[in-house]
């Protein structure tokens, strides 16, 4: 996937590299921006208890 990803980039080491971190960038805040909080209301773990007898 990432040769994929890697080939398919224009120009040359220097902007595919470039390319690349703004591609993960984008892919790090569309999950934390996103898919995260949408996800976070359907996760078990919004109603914690603590005992405090422990």
């Amino acid at each position: 996937m990432y040769r994929w990803i890697w080939h398919s980039l224009p120009g040359g080491t220097a902007t595919r590299s470039v390319l690349a971190l703004l591609l993960a960038l984008a892919a790090c805040a569309l999950l934390l921006f996103v898919v995260f909080p949408a996800v976070e209301p359907h996760l078990p773990f919004t109603s914690v208890t603590v005992d405090p007898a422990r």
